[in-house]
């Protein structure tokens, strides 16, 4: 049944990059394992970073946002949410702790994926959550002057049970019988969900919870402490381009998955430096303004006071604030605009 079958992986010759993607990803997860063994709570600060990130980033690939004020109450604090884009953001805080919680209790199933579903909508009144869809949707490209093509056309709504019930049976297959690598696996099952588009609505953010999900089953646990979502939404046009690559031959069973299987597994490694970094930041006790100032040297060109408090989530927000001062009036970096508007940059 069309791109659902994971036995011409087995034989599948890959090239060199394919290849260094894995290993760097492998020898990272190992890296992190012992990070977590030797600072196990500055770690666990980069996960409410994270969570915000996530939870922010991967609603905002759909066009779903709050003031970020709004977010962090909503996720940290579990405000009642006003309006449908909170409410929404509700949902996906909700199943995100969820899989933080409980990922080894959750079986990759059509039974857990429509559950997750339903939580995911939980906050809104909708009545399709957990529900295949029932009428047959599109993805489509929407241009400047108000025409609309159509790049790919998911499965039919009679399609879809069985359509899911097969790639979670040949999922669990192949990495239960140790059959196909993990690392390929995932992207392989993600990219199939996204064609199969089971939901009339919340398929995407459906697709990037699953990522995390099948992921930390695998022991890959980067996407905790750094936001996966975060570094789709600051690209997203490659994670289009990358996904409409691979679509293309789905139906009839001879799509070429690498374009999105090297899109995914390139970003968790992007992750995975990221993680390195940060955990060079907090892995000497320092005092705060040396802290800043290293993770002022992280980054390059304008940033805002808030990126350097995800990188340095031990400070409180007066000691960032008091050493950008510090660094400010000592020349090491410029000050701009106002307000929540306010940028810096370095003067190296």
């Amino acid at each position: 049944m069309r791109g659902f079958n994971y036995s011409k992986l087995n034989n599948q010759k890959w090239d060199s990059e394919m290849l260094s993607l894995i290993a760097t990803i492998s020898k990272a997860a190992g890296r992190q394992e012992q990070y977590m063994k030797q600072r196990p709570d500055e770690l666990d600060k980069l996960v409410e970073v994270a969570k915000i990130q996530s939870t922010e980033s991967s609603n905002a690939i759909e066009g779903i946002a709050t003031t970020g004020v709004r977010l962090r109450q909503i996720v940290e604090e579990k405000t009642t949410p006003r309006s449908r884009s909170e409410q929404e953001i509700a949902g996906y805080r909700d199943v995100l702790s969820i899989i933080h919680e409980s990922y080894n209790a959750i079986s990759i199933s059509r039974n857990y994926i429509l559950q997750l579903h339903k939580i995911l909508c939980s906050h809104t009144d909708t009545s399709m959550g957990g529900r295949i869809k029932d009428v047959q949707n599109y993805i489509a490209a929407v241009y400047p002057d108000g025409t609309a093509k159509t790049l790919f056309t998911p499965l039919a709504p009679y399609e879809i049970e069985e359509a899911l019930d097969i790639i979670c049976e040949e999922y669990n297959r192949v990495v239960g019988n140790h059959e196909v690598e993990p690392l390929i696996a995932i992207p392989v099952f993600i990219h199939d969900f996204l064609c199969i588009h089971p939901f009339s609505d919340g398929n995407g953010r459906m697709s990037r919870l699953l990522t995390t999900l099948l992921l930390y089953r695998s022991g890959f646990k980067v996407g905790k402490y750094i936001s996966l979502e975060a570094k789709i939404a600051k690209h997203k046009d490659l994670y289009y381009v990358a996904l409409q690559q691979s679509q293309i031959g789905w139906h009839e069973g001879n799509e070429d998955k690498l374009p999105f299987i090297k899109y995914l597994l390139g970003t968790i490694v992007s992750a995975c430096n990221d993680f390195d970094e940060r955990f060079s930041l907090v892995e000497t006790k320092l005092p705060a303004v040396e802290m800043v100032r290293k993770a002022v040297h992280c980054k390059i060109g304008r940033f805002a006071k808030q990126d350097i408090r995800d990188l340095c989530p031990c400070l409180s927000i007066s000691s960032v604030e008091g050493a950008l001062r510090k660094m400010v009036a000592s020349g090491e970096l410029t000050r701009g605009g106002a307000a929540k508007a306010t940028w810096y940059s370095r003067q190296d």
